[in-house]
């Protein structure tokens, strides 16, 4: 499935509001979706997709919360292949050169092949600490909302305890819903929590805890998944968070809503306008041109006549009569 199709399965999952539908599109998507990181941020399938996490059918958001970690892991498997080819590149252009030595040939092989093994161990040994993070949530021992403190996450970064108290807080707010590893939640938490800082010229002041305030809430919000995916796939960075407007962070459901009132309360402000017509039958005494629109009101009482306005088409002279 290419980037219009599945672009075209998204739009047509945001209009259904059936779950027989929205569970035959899941599927699609599942089933025909080879999810690359270019293919996840072009078309923002993720995105819509998390959407429906929290949704009141059961067989809708467990195939959600499936897709969202088969996607990720995917993705992580692919970042993983880019590294060990530009690894295994490295290692090809370091042994020719090596080669060049008659010499020390045989020394240089050893050693080469010494430092590949170690390379290759400890890969591994960070691919079995990834998986072993990225696998911790969903074997979680407890229920209810994760936490650092639940996760085993150390939050002890600075020397100030308002400054880990917050990393605390964005933690707990970034971990809503989500099945993320605790190593990559605490490394946004605290990137967060870094730029508010720098923002505020490396104080701890009331700003700060206003701002830091105000963004736990917005990430709290059950209803905006997509805030907590957009930062925790990297699509907006810290920086650029800290510095958006609450109708920005706004879930995009709400947004709707919100443009929605937007043009009503311009059209109801609008109120009734006269509709005017035109003319020959009036002479502009200013230019004397008899192209003339008009329209009539009842300004005085009821038993009077209509009071007719006259504006010129061609010089924009106005006047009245009875």
């Amino acid at each position: 499935m290419d980037s219009k199709e599945v672009k075209s399965t998204v739009s047509n999952l945001e209009k259904t509001k059936d779950d027989a539908t929205i569970l035959k599109l899941l599927n699609i998507l599942n089933d025909e979706v080879q999810p690359t990181e270019k293919l996840l941020r072009e078309t923002k399938v993720g995105i819509a997709v998390n959407k429906y996490r929290t949704h009141s059918n059961a067989q809708v958001s467990l195939l959600v919360k499936k897709m969202i970690r088969g996607w990720r892991d995917a993705v992580q498997a692919e970042k993983e292949s880019k590294k060990k080819a530009l690894a295994s590149s490295s290692s090809s252009s370091s042994l020719s050169s090596s080669a060049a030595g008659a010499g020390a040939a045989s020394t240089s092989a050893s050693t080469s092949a010494s430092s590949t093994t170690a390379s290759t161990t400890t890969a591994k040994g960070a691919s079995n600490d990834t998986t072993s993070s990225a696998s911790g949530p969903s074997l979680r021992s407890y229920t209810g909302p994760r936490d650092a403190k639940k996760d085993g996450v150390n939050t002890q970064l600075y020397d100030n305890d308002t400054r880990n108290a917050s990393v605390v807080a964005l933690y707990a707010s970034l971990a809503v819903d989500r099945e993320d590893p605790s190593k990559h939640i605490v490394a946004v938490a605290a990137e967060i929590e870094s730029a508010v800082f720098k923002n505020e010229y490396l104080k701890v002041n009331e700003a700060y805890r206003n701002k830091l305030r105000t963004f736990v809430m917005q990430l709290r919000n059950k209803k905006n998944p997509e805030l907590r995916e957009r930062l925790l796939t990297r699509q907006i960075t810290a920086e650029r968070f800290i510095k958006m407007s609450p109708n920005e962070m706004a879930p995009e459901e709400l947004k709707k809503e919100i443009e929605k009132m937007h043009k009503q309360n311009l059209f109801d402000a609008q109120g009734a306008t006269e509709k005017r017509a035109v003319t020959d039958r009036f002479t502009c005494g200013k230019c004397k041109h008899k192209k003339v629109s008009y329209y009539q009101m009842q300004t005085r009482s009821a038993d009077e006549p209509l009071t007719t306005f006259c504006t010129c088409e061609n010089c924009g002279n106005r006047w009245k009569f009875s």
